[in-house]
């Protein structure tokens, strides 16, 4: 997120001076994933692989946004315009990916308002996918940690939280829920398993099969929600900016890496500002 600073020839909707924020991923606005929204997919940015992004070697030669500058393909299809000052400043940019990404998670669960939810992992997109959840409508949302600030922060927007060091946590939803809950999101990682590792459940694909379970997976869609978010934020109906715990110049990047993969001193989603002080 940040401000044009310069146009090329191919834009023709943005100009110098504009807010905007983009997406994590990269797309052209043109293939056929593009026109059926399916953006974290497209085709033409990054043939041969699932899309394209920016800093991921893997996802296209698209270099990492936490820059002072950042150059932006295809602008007039990925920026998306903001109002003009400060205002919002922190809610606009969780607009990028978490907040999108979140609520992609409850969508893809099927989710219909009325409904419970819970969520494994209260990082920044668990808590985004248990604030997605609130905002939809749920009658209860469970939300699975060991971290207190986390669970802290679940809680107060109105979540249940949920303890896993204290028992079973599927034993504990349950109990409180009087019942198993209608939808759930893994927002966990693949942090749980370590490199090289491998996870294994025989049983999986029969249970899937006897329980009619329906799983979900990809990259978020961010072009098919951040309008909609962006404009939720402006009428005071969504405050994602709760889930900030730190704001810190870039030079102070690599020790908030170190303390948010360490899960200390309340590191849950730390805002970067490149360009000097805050």
């Amino acid at each position: 997120m940040g401000i044009v600073e310069e146009v090329g020839e191919g834009v023709s909707l943005l100009k110098t001076g504009d807010r905007v924020v983009m997406p994590f991923n990269v797309a052209d606005g043109r293939c056929r994933n593009c026109e059926e929204g399916k953006t974290a997919f497209c085709t033409g940015v990054n043939p041969g692989f699932a899309g394209g992004a920016y800093g991921y070697v893997a996802m296209g030669p698209y270099r990492g946004g936490q820059a002072q500058y950042i150059r932006v393909p295809y602008a007039d299809f990925n920026a998306l315009l903001l109002p003009p000052g400060k205002e919002h400043e922190t809610d606009f940019i969780m607009l990028a990916d978490i907040f999108p990404t979140g609520w992609h998670g409850v969508e893809i669960s099927g989710f219909q308002a009325g409904e419970s939810i819970a969520v494994f992992g209260a990082g920044p997109v668990g808590l985004m996918a248990a604030y997605s959840a609130v905002l939809r409508g749920a009658c209860r949302v469970y939300v699975v940690d060991r971290v207190p600030e986390r669970l802290g922060a679940a809680e107060k927007m109105g979540c249940t939280p949920v303890d896993f060091t204290r028992g079973d946590p599927v034993d504990q939803i349950i109990a409180l829920n009087g019942g198993m809950v209608d939808r759930s999101v893994d927002a966990v990682g693949y942090q749980a398993v370590n490199s090289g590792g491998t996870t294994e459940q025989p049983n999986i694909v029969l249970e899937n099969m006897i329980r009619g379970l329906s799983i979900g997976t990809g990259q978020c869609n961010v072009k098919s929600y951040n309008r909609y978010l962006r404009d939720l934020i402006i009428a005071g109906r969504a405050k994602p900016s709760f889930v900030v715990s730190h704001e810190i110049n870039i030079d102070d990047a690599e020790m908030a890496y170190d303390k948010f993969a360490r899960r200390i001193d309340g590191y849950t989603k730390v805002l970067i500002h490149p360009n000097g002080d805050f």
